[in-house]
């Protein structure tokens, strides 16, 4: 797994975990809003937080659609190539 891959898997569940949720197991193919008990606030706070760990804004240029956590990885580790 990559440094970017791991950084999104911790911070998933940082926040999840943060907002009193029980983390359910999860792998990359997980959806953000259907497998994860995420909403969009928590989307929003994760990619805040990418931002702040990684230095990487893959929206910089706008929104991308992303729904998966496989989805959200292959962006950041777009940008940092």
């Amino acid at each position: 797994m990559s440094k970017i891959a791991d950084i999104i898997m911790k911070e998933t569940r940082l926040i999840i975990e943060n907002k009193g949720e029980i983390c359910p197991d999860f792998d990359q193919q997980a959806e953000f809003l259907s497998d994860l008990p995420m909403d969009s606030l928590d989307l929003a706070t994760l990619i805040v937080s990418l931002e702040l760990n990684t230095g990487l804004d893959p929206f910089r240029d706008g929104f991308k659609q992303f729904h998966s956590i496989a989805e959200l990885i292959t962006l950041y580790e777009n940008t940092a190539a």
